[in-house]
């Protein structure tokens, strides 16, 4: 009778201590005395539509182990598919990868932090390539070795197996199996990582990228066939043998020898009384561009297959608007396979480990992501901490630090930033220092700043200030509109007398060039302009001047005298 072993799974069923004995084990290794040799022969030699649609056609009938080895050879067999393949693997391998945990849950950080100290083991990361061979084949299993130690219960490896020792199930067709001597048995719970990985809706069997690009690698290769016999026949001469009446049997037997040893199938024999013409239509590279471009056309078909684009492996004509739109279609696809390794990560990872290390748990498990979430671009989150900081607008510094990825300063790091505010003891509401009348002085840091200035009195009470600078701001603009309205007036009274000797040249002149001749002798008196916008000016400068004065001499701890 099993015994219980203590341990529940994330859906409260108990764990038995057979079944701990099993999770630490391997169940599905290859082995060359079983069902699962590690060796499983060729099939791809000698391949033709017909033989492919009957190893397709059984796979669909709950036979799929030579349709996997085939779709193996194939990665092996198609360069080009195979390196869209692999791109597309690591692109989500070497994706950054973050652990949430359950805010509803009173031990979710506990139990995030144990989900951050397996991934930092690196296990599950090498195991996403892996993983990954899903796009390709509909789903991917991989074998679980548990490590169960005291108080810690997660993966120690985390095993690919190979497809063709599964089976998918005939009550179905959804189940996976596995192949065992005399036939096939259930998946045992919680042993296997299984990641589906469809491309389409439909039956997990028919849901690969394989299943399109098995029909492209055949043509690919009777093309490449017919591509070699194409260049052998036009790369090397005719052999053309020629014999007479009195030649035998025998005599033709060895000529046609000859002919044929010299190499290739572009050769004949005929009788030195016959002729033989060669009719040439087209020239040989029209032939060559033909296959070539039929050998692109193949490999184009397979990138977009797999990557949803061909920007990312083919130089095509464009411009960077191009290569952006494919890049964010790469992108799409990217984040796809994302979301989907990481649901099935949760599910049967994440939750396993936490329900058997802490117990099952009903306010929620910790969630690993892939990939970072879409993020506002910091040059806008700099130019808007900028314009709204000022406006009494406030944010967290260490969340501007993680974006820049950089750390909170120590006591003694070398820093770079405005000087600090003088220790005065003294702090207003807001946690800001004060300035005070009675602090020592201290050695200026700016000796080219004169120390009784407005802008060192600016430096030192900056803090401040600019917690009460839009106050400010608005009374200065009352002041001014006042000294606008004066300017104007003053300035329409000198424009005024310019423009009338301007108006008299106009009335006066009899023709053109009587007024261009006025017009260039004419001295207008810009004196009284100039005067009016001088006088502006100093009134608006005073108006500043007086109102930061008054804001400064207002703050609490600032002593005149």
């Amino acid at each position: 009778m099993a015994q219980n072993s203590g341990l529940v799974d994330q859906y409260n069923t108990p764990i038995s201590s057979e079944d701990i004995a099993l999770l630490k084990s391997q169940v599905a290794a290859p082995s060359s005395f079983s069902s699962r040799p590690p060796f499983a022969g060729n099939l791809a030699f000698g391949m033709d539509p017909g033989r492919l649609g009957m190893i397709l056609r059984g796979a669909d009938n709950f036979n799929s182990r030579d349709w996997y080895i085939l779709a193996e050879e194939i990665e092996e067999l198609f360069p080009h598919y195979t390196s869209v393949l692999a791109k597309r693997k690591r692109q989500v391998v070497l994706l950054p990868i973050t652990v949430e945990e359950a805010e509803t849950n009173k031990d979710g950080a506990k139990h995030a932090d144990f989900v951050r100290a397996w991934l930092d083991k690196k296990i599950m990361q090498h195991a996403l390539y892996d993983g990954m061979d899903a796009v390709a084949k509909g789903y991917s299993v991989n074998e679980i070795i548990w490590e169960t130690a005291p108080g810690r219960v997660q993966p120690a490896e985390i095993k690919w197996r190979h497809q063709r020792d599964f089976e998918v199930s005939w009550e179905d067709g959804e189940q996976i199996w596995l192949r065992v001597d005399g036939g096939f048995q259930p998946l045992a719970p919680h042993k296997f990582w299984l990641h589906a990985h469809k491309i389409k809706s439909g039956g997990v069997a028919r849901s690969g990228i394989s299943r399109v690009v098995a029909w492209l690698w055949m043509y690919s290769t009777y093309t490449l066939k017919d591509w070699a016999l194409f260049v052998q026949g036009y790369g090397l001469p005719v052999r053309l043998g020629r014999y007479g009446t009195e030649a035998s049997e025998n005599d033709k037997r060895t000529l046609w020898r000859a002919v044929r040893s010299i190499g290739g199938d572009l050769a004949a024999i005929i009788p030195k009384s016959m002729e033989l013409e060669f009719a040439q239509t087209h020239s040989p590279n029209d032939g060559s561009k033909l296959y070539e471009g039929r050998m692109d056309w193949i490999d184009r078909q397979a990138s977009k297959l797999v990557l949803g684009g061909t920007a990312g492996t083919d130089a095509i004509s464009g411009g960077h608007a191009v290569g952006q739109e494919h890049r964010a279609g790469e992108q799409d696809v990217e984040k796809f396979d994302a979301f989907m390794l990481a649901g099935s990560i949760n599910r049967q990872i994440i939750q396993a480990m936490i329900a058997f290390t802490f117990g099952p748990q009903e306010n929620g498990y910790p969630v690993v992501k892939i990939g970072e979430e879409e993020k506002v671009p910091m040059s806008d989150v700099i130019a808007a901490v900028a314009d709204l900081g000022p406006l009494g607008f406030k944010t967290k510094a260490s969340e501007i630090r993680d974006r820049l990825q950089l750390t909170e300063p120590g006591p003694d790091d070398e820093v770079i930033g405005p000087p600090p505010p003088a220790p005065g003891g003294q702090v207003d509401k807001n946690g800001d220092p004060l300035v005070t009348a009675d602090l020592k002085p201290k050695a200026n840091p700016h000796p080219e700043i004169n120390p009784n200035s407005d802008t060192r009195v600016l430096m030192t009470a900056g803090a401040p200030l600019f917690t009460r600078f839009t106050a400010l701001q608005t009374k200065q603009r009352a002041a001014l509109d006042v000294v606008t309205q004066r300017v104007e007036e003053s300035a329409d009274a000198a424009l005024a007398s310019m423009t009338a000797e301007v108006r008299a040249c106009f009335d006066a002149a009899t023709s053109y060039d009587d007024l261009a001749a006025r017009l260039m002798h004419l001295k207008l008196d810009s004196q009284a302009f100039q005067t009016a916008m001088m006088q502006g000016m100093a009134l608006a400068t005073l108006v500043g001047q007086s109102e930061l004065l008054d804001e400064i001499t207002g703050l609490p701890g600032f002593h005149k005298g």
